[in-house]
């Protein structure tokens, strides 16, 4: 008969499971990397990731690889997205700068149109 071991070993082994650190080892070295000027990917962009890998034998460049297409699309794309940003910004601050300067030329417009006092009061020099 065989000798039933996981109903005793499985408490302590469940409290021996999360002691374990589990973490991704994509970000492994990245702190190194980041202090020494480099990308914490080093997939993400760099020499090896836009250069292309061959070139013809004449000197001519090699056509792109999918990769190398897909991050120019998305540069083009995040280009786009700042240039719209900016413009949006741009037009919000003119916005704003003109309802200032309206608010302005009411308050003033008011206080030119309020009552003026009359009698001897209009005859003292304000102070």
């Amino acid at each position: 008969m065989a000798v039933r071991v996981t109903p005793r070993l499985g408490p302590q082994l469940a409290k021996l499971a999360r002691s374990f650190h589990h973490s991704t080892t994509k970000h492994a070295g990245s702190e190194w990397r980041l202090k020494n000027g480099l990308p914490a990917n080093p997939s993400d962009h760099g020499l090896t990731t836009d250069l292309p890998d061959w070139s013809f034998a004449d000197g001519r460049p090699a056509p792109l690889m999918s990769g190398q297409l897909r991050r120019q699309e998305k540069n083009r794309q995040i280009v786009r997205r700042i240039t719209e940003l900016s413009a949006e910004l741009d037009h919000g601050m003119k916005k704003w700068e003109a309802k200032m300067r309206k608010q302005e030329q009411d308050e003033e417009e008011k206080r030119r149109n309020r009552l003026q006092p009359k009698g001897a009061l209009l005859q003292q020099v304000p102070k």
